[in-house]
């Protein structure tokens, strides 16, 4: 496979008066919600941003419309005020995203944080929903996990002079990922801007850490079973997310959610193995087909 980013159209639009940023793959004349193919919606990572999708989506681009989400306090849109960075805002964003172009019932993508979204978004928004899919997410955010989060939002972000060293000194976290150099340079390239005092430092809003609430998915994937949405969690076979008891916790939760995981990836499994999750993906949209 070649390991190329696949071609977007930057795109915005307003949801409840926040201005949100979005990535539009196999953009054609048809606005969205118009494309007679499915809609894709991928949810980012906290402090990442809609472009960590760029190198999956390709292959999936003759069914599916694919759209790539900055969350509130990332990438390119709006900043809220700090206490408004909590897992339900961001579903509420996600879901009133969905309505506001018309797409849904969406396959909806979410990675690590975005995973927790997208949980959210399925339980509380089922009728936009189609089939979820959460990669390597935490499912229940401990308050001792979110404080050590809130330690490293309290810092201002390591500042460089110009984008090109931000990008020299680039790293993803955690450090076990095995990111090719010029898929971590991609990344690292649409992930930072110009601050006020001159410095290049990643655009997302540090409040979305020193803010950060705890939370149980558990609670919310009884929802999504009872809407009967089929449900995919794909697991990085170098990641410690997805250990035996959070299987065994998501079963007894959802006994119709399916488990695989990607080997030769860490925690970025889209970034770390892309060939590998597409094939997850596929195969399980094989057997599974959205409606």
């Amino acid at each position: 496979m070649t390991l190329e980013p696949a071609p977007s159209v930057s795109q915005f639009v307003n949801v409840d008066n926040l201005r949100l940023h979005y990535l539009d793959f196999g953009a054609t004349s048809q606005p969205p919600g118009e494309d007679p193919r499915v809609k894709m919606l991928c949810l980012h990572g906290g402090a990442a941003q809609a472009h960590w999708f760029d190198f999956v989506v390709g292959p999936f681009l003759d069914d599916y419309r694919i759209l790539s989400l900055d969350l509130r306090g990332h990438g390119d849109s709006d900043w809220v005020p700090p206490d408004e960075y909590n897992y339900p805002d961001f579903a509420n964003d996600a879901g009133g995203f969905i309505r506001k172009l018309g797409i849904g019932p969406v396959l909806l993508a979410g990675h690590s944080m975005g995973g927790m979204v997208g949980i959210v978004t399925a339980a509380e928004f089922p009728d936009e929903v189609g089939t979820l899919v959460v990669i390597d997410s935490m499912m229940r955010m401990s308050e001792e996990r979110a404080a050590e989060l809130r330690v490293i939002g309290a810092g201002k972000g390591k500042g460089f002079d110009s984008r090109e060293a931000y990008v020299a000194g680039f790293r993803i976290r955690p450090e076990t990922t095995s990111a090719l150099p010029e898929v971590t340079r991609h990344m690292a390239a649409s992930s930072c801007r110009e601050f006020e005092d001159g410095q290049w430092r990643n655009k997302f809003d540090r409040n979305v850490y020193a803010r950060r609430h705890p939370i149980d998915g558990y609670s919310y994937w009884g929802k999504v079973r009872d809407a009967k949405i089929p449900a995919l969690v794909i697991a990085g076979g170098n990641s410690n997310r997805i250990t035996p008891e959070v299987r065994n916790k998501l079963f007894a939760a959802h006994p119709g959610v399916t488990v695989t995981t990607v080997d030769d990836a860490g925690h970025h499994v889209t970034l770390d193995n892309p060939a590998g999750f597409i094939d997850a993906l596929a195969t399980y949209l094989q057997s599974n087909r959205h409606t």
